[in-house]
């Protein structure tokens, strides 16, 4: 976790008690070991990347690939999670608020990214398009929101 604060950057105490539990669902595979190298929203053109799910969720992928975009899901474990007011540039004169930005610094740090699948091989995610460091824990995988459609027939509005 990077414990540094740049001038007027506020934190908060955590609270003791936890609300959820997570199960990490795989591990991402990227290039990028450190923050500094790791880029901002990733690019659907950048380099490949791989998403191995672990056993049991193996077979949650059947029919993945009839999607060209995932939405993935994962837990920034490198991340502070107490600072509630940053200063992104670092440039002492612009502020705001975690949830105002995209930071990976926040109370819960779950990072989305929208990939392009490449390719499946198993148990793994072929991608392009993600923002995260080397390692980064899996938590969930979508199928994109526009080319989803629903498996299971509506509900009728009144069935009474």
């Amino acid at each position: 976790m990077d414990t540094r604060l740049r001038p007027g950057e506020v934190v908060t105490a955590l609270p003791e008690g936890q609300d959820a539990a997570l199960q990490f669902i795989g591990r991402i595979q990227t290039p990028w070991t450190r923050r500094e190298d790791c880029p901002r929203q990733g690019r659907l053109e950048g380099p490949e990347c791989r998403i191995e799910v672990f056993a049991p969720w193996v077979a949650a992928l059947e029919g993945i690939e009839a999607y060209q975009h995932l939405e993935i899901l994962y837990w920034l474990d490198r991340s502070r999670r107490d600072l509630v007011r940053q200063n992104p540039k670092g440039d002492g004169a612009r502020y705001f608020g975690t949830f105002a930005l995209r930071s990976p610094q926040r109370p819960n740090p779950i990072g989305t990214s929208q990939v392009r699948l490449v390719g499946v091989e198993g148990a793994v995610l072929i991608v392009r398009g993600l923002d995260c460091l080397d390692g980064t824990p899996l938590v969930d995988i979508k199928p994109d929101r526009c080319e989803f459609t629903p498996k299971a027939p509506e509900k009728a509005a009144d069935a009474g």
